[in-house]
């Protein structure tokens, strides 16, 4: 299960905005992959654990029209809501925890989550947030994760967490997500002097079966997500 409001109700009423380990003052990777899986400024995103991330105030400013954000910290969604003033009102608001909500009939073309996906230890909420994942995004829609990687951490905010590799983290979802690529990418908290590594994983939504896609071309720098997505999109397939 994941752990109560109340722990993370403390953690956003006693600590500025920037002091918590998983600050950013933008998710630029995040927004351009999320720029490049939707042009569409139509295309319906939510982002998980959205809490006080800048991410949303970037999405707009891009001129997204539907937006989500969730978080299960009441002080956190108030705290973005009044950094926003008046364009607050353009974004859908939820408070509660990701393991036990219900969208209803709401379905969105992509989900984001920087971070939350790691706390759930607990096989059972994990399998209910895949559930929700599953019920929530739309055929052919995509699901852009990031959590701590292989040698990333073994606590955070006080809590454990899970960290993943590409394999681990989509055998998590399971058949009906195609894996598109990942990347390792380096976050330095507040209070560290060594970075946290996270995993980045973009997996699309489908009915065919799963296929993995290898992640580096055979020379040169590993390619990054942007660049593999953009080889998708100009071939129309993927790279041999």
């Amino acid at each position: 299960m994941i752990h109560s409001a109340d722990h993370w109700e403390n953690v956003y009423r006693s600590k500025n905005f920037n002091a918590v380990s998983w600050y950013a003052p933008h998710l630029g990777e995040s927004l351009r992959l999320i720029e490049q899986l939707c042009p569409d400024k139509t295309a319906a995103i939510v982002d998980v654990g959205g809490g006080e991330s800048t991410l949303v105030d970037d999405l707009l400013h891009r001129h997204h029209l539907d937006l989500s954000v969730l978080d299960i910290s009441a002080a956190a969604i108030d705290f973005t809501k009044c950094r926003l003033g008046a364009k607050a009102q353009q974004v859908n608001w939820h408070v509660g925890d990701i393991t036990r909500y219900n969208f209803g009939d709401k379905k969105f073309d992509l989900w984001h989550d920087r971070a939350v996906f790691h706390f759930l230890t607990d096989p059972a909420s994990r399998q209910a947030y895949v559930d929700l994942v599953r019920s929530s995004v739309k055929p052919g829609g995509y699901v852009l994760m990031a959590t701590f990687g292989p040698n990333g951490p073994l606590q955070c905010s006080g809590l454990n967490v899970v960290r993943y590799d590409e394999a681990k983290l989509h055998h998590e979802f399971g058949e009906g997500f195609q894996l598109m690529g990942s990347e390792l990418s380096d976050h330095h908290t507040p209070h560290e002097h060594g970075p946290a590594i996270l995993v980045l994983l973009v997996s699309s939504k489908s009915m065919k079966s799963t296929l993995l896609v290898r992640l580096a071309g055979s020379h040169g720098r590993p390619k990054t997500l942007s660049d593999r997505y953009l080889e998708i999109a100009t071939t129309g397939g993927l790279w041999p």
